[in-house]
């Protein structure tokens, strides 16, 4: 007899048994009974699966003000939405106000450990889907969601698929490869499908208030790894990677102190700082400011980029910009071909009269 959700199923297995002189009798029944212990199980297992409903947990990503969400979980929120019409779970290690959620979630969880560790995480979405089954876990291909999904996933013995684009049907997606150069339709066959969607691919879902259930979910510390600290930069200019407005340094800058160029120019049209892998690796700025296949993605209205030459992995990182504009010396950088407006001039003498007239 085999309970699941209400249902009670009932059934039988046969064997016909043909004596084998390679094995004797107790060799027989022992193999029999494995055989029928892995039937009861697989089949225990579809009805679990059958009798599932839709559902989704999405994992918050933490942000500095706790009385919103980031900007990159919205998104997420608008992809979840597109996965089916079944009910959206948000966990965050954040206390969330419902107030402050769009109206499609529709149960908040808020767990007790405070750290963003991927082990902690893991052991949070372990606990959430013991207590209920989910057939979708979502977080944004942020830093965050790219550090905490692979572990959930191994922990959950699934395969995730990452950096999601665009989804077709509860099960097939569009993802990036070639550092962006070609496009693939994945289809997930797995119960749970575990995913993580690029925060540019999908509208912010619009914080209208929710009245959604709010629950705390007790998760017991994890040994494995401690959190001790950590040193956060603080600015005045809008988030990189939520910037509507991004400009970027390449290693055409030269050195760190002529990012001082771009930051007056960034004031002024409120705007965020970046910088390509190679003034990052030269040790112009630090690896926080970094866009690209290897940083951050990005997808401003506006993105400039100074002294940037365009190499795969940049460009894979913000071509999806809404108005590109390059400011290079060299009429046949790769970046020049992309830009939507490009200035072939010295960005030492372009910045500063650009910033002069802004």
């Amino acid at each position: 007899n085999s309970e699941t959700s209400n249902h009670s199923f009932q059934f039988e297995i046969h064997f016909k048994v043909v004596q084998s002189p390679k094995f004797n009798q107790h060799q027989h029944f022992k193999m029999l009974s494995t055989i029928a212990r892995r039937g009861r199980q697989q089949l225990s297992t579809s009805i679990s699966i059958r009798s599932a409903s839709t559902s989704t947990l999405i994992i918050a990503e933490p942000t500095n003000d706790a009385s919103a969400l980031a900007p990159s979980t919205l998104a997420a929120i608008t992809a979840a939405q597109k996965l089916h019409s079944g009910p959206i779970t948000l966990m965050s290690n954040q206390p969330i106000n419902p107030a402050t959620v769009p109206s499609s979630i529709s149960h908040i969880l808020n767990t007790n450990q405070t750290d963003s560790l991927a082990e902690t995480i893991a052991a949070s979405v372990q606990q959430a889907v013991a207590a209920k089954s989910y057939s979708h876990i979502l977080a944004p291909a942020t830093k965050f969601g790219s550090n905490v999904i692979p572990r959930t996933a191994a922990v959950l013995n699934f395969s995730p698929v990452m950096d999601i684009i665009e989804i077709l049907s509860e099960d097939t997606f569009v993802r990036p490869i070639y550092a962006g150069n070609a496009l693939a339709k994945v289809q997930s066959t797995q119960d749970v499908k575990v995913l993580t969607v690029r925060s540019t691919a999908f509208e912010k879902a619009e914080v209208d208030g929710s009245s959604a259930s709010v629950e705390d979910l007790h998760v017991e510390p994890q040994s494995m790894t401690e959190f001790i600290s950590a040193n956060v930069s603080k600015s005045n200019r809008p988030e990189l990677s939520s910037a509507n407005i991004v400009i970027s340094g390449g290693r055409g800058m030269k050195n760190g102190e002529n990012f001082a160029l771009l930051e007056a120019l960034a004031d002024k049209l409120d705007g965020a700082v970046g910088a390509s892998r190679a003034a990052v690796d030269a040790g112009y700025v630090p690896n926080d400011l970094q866009v690209g296949q290897t940083g951050k993605v990005v997808a401003p209205d506006l993105y400039i980029a100074v002294g940037i030459s365009g190499a795969i992995q940049h460009l894979s990182g913000m071509k999806d910009s809404k108005t590109i504009v390059a400011i290079n010396n060299d009429p046949d950088a790769p970046i020049m071909q992309v830009a939507d407006y490009a200035l072939c001039e010295d960005l030492f003498k372009a910045v500063p009269e650009l910033t002069e007239k802004v």
